[in-house]
């Protein structure tokens, strides 16, 4: 890399009074390591996207995502099919990517691995919506997904998710669990030219591109990788909330299993749509971003990504 940006959101995470210092700190690294690199804050709505469109007509090598799983989402939708690479910086109360490419630890140290980071061309995902306006389309590299899910992203409020950090996503996911209908809705899977696809109802899809949420959440979609051209969902064909924490107390314990009621499919597309009326919420890294219908499907070689030497996404 000889020119490098780096977009941070100063209020992502718990500790966003630290942010400037850890910003300045990655900035040394890469200026002592001979990489000419500039930052910009993205403090209001779409700041980010725009400053990643000017940095791409600059002609960078890189654009450093500082930030959590939404910032890296943001920087995304303007790299996809361009030469310039996406890198990881975690500063977020979700760092997915980050956890999947090995970047733990203080962003000084990240950034190390980063500098000689070898560009990989991934697949990423790809999710059409209804935004209200009308359709629209979002890329995604961590997970999408319809039902619970996205209602649990729905209530993230920001003030207390930079206080409580990753706790409220606990006390939001008990909740939903504990008073959610689960309402149905109708999916489609492409059978691939094998046959008509197959269409079900469910109360939740969960559209999976990495092998770890992180923490103890590892393993959470058996086959899902950066890699995998394919879509890999965990669809639940039940409102039943005793199989949902069975499900979830059986992940957490990495023992478990899919049958007729939660189901692992493999597909390159899904089709979503509502019955009975229902307006459910849509969501992807983490971002809600509009209701069904929604599609989902896999685009690849569509971005390339900063891949730390030795790390397996």
């Amino acid at each position: 890399m000889d020119r490098v940006a780096l977009i941070y959101n100063p209020a992502s995470g718990q500790y966003s009074a630290r942010r400037k210092a850890a910003i300045e700190e990655v900035l040394g690294v890469l200026r002592g390591a001979g990489v000419e690199a500039d930052a910009y804050v993205s403090d209001t709505m779409g700041s980010a996207e725009q400053y990643a469109k000017q940095s791409v007509r600059e002609g960078r090598d890189a654009i450093l995502a500082c930030g959590g799983d939404g910032t890296v989402h943001a920087v995304l939708q303007t790299l996809v099919g361009t030469d310039t690479a996406l890198g990881v910086i975690p500063l977020g109360t979700a760092n997915a990517l980050a956890s999947n490419l090995g970047l733990i630890g203080s962003p000084a140290k990240c950034a190390r691995k980063l500098v000689d980071a070898v560009p990989t061309l991934v697949p990423v995902g790809r999710i059409h919506f209804e935004n209200g306006s009308g359709p629209e389309s979002r890329y995604f590299l961590v997970a999408a997904g319809v039902g619970a899910d996205a209602l649990l992203m729905s209530r993230m409020e920001p003030g207390l998710k930079r206080k409580l950090g990753y706790a409220l996503y606990m006390i939001e996911a008990f909740k939903i669990w504990a008073t959610h209908s689960f309402p149905l809705f109708e999916v489609a899977f492409a059978s691939n030219g094998h046959g008509p696809d197959s269409v079900a109802e469910v109360s939740q899809l969960l559209a999976v591109r990495v092998r770890s949420f992180g923490g103890v959440l590892n393993q959470f979609v058996p086959g899902a990788t950066l890699h995998s051209d394919a879509l890999h969902l965990l669809a639940f064909a039940t409102r039943s909330r005793l199989d949902y924490f069975n499900f979830l107390m059986a992940a957490l314990a990495g023992r478990h299993s899919f049958a007729k009621k939660i189901e692992l499919v493999e597909t390159a597309t899904v089709d979503c749509r509502a019955i009975n009326g229902d307006n459910l919420f849509v969501e992807a890294d983490g971002e809600v971003l509009g209701h069904l219908p929604a599609r989902m499907e896999s685009v690849p070689d569509a971005v390339k990504l900063l891949v730390p030497r030795g790390a397996q996404p």
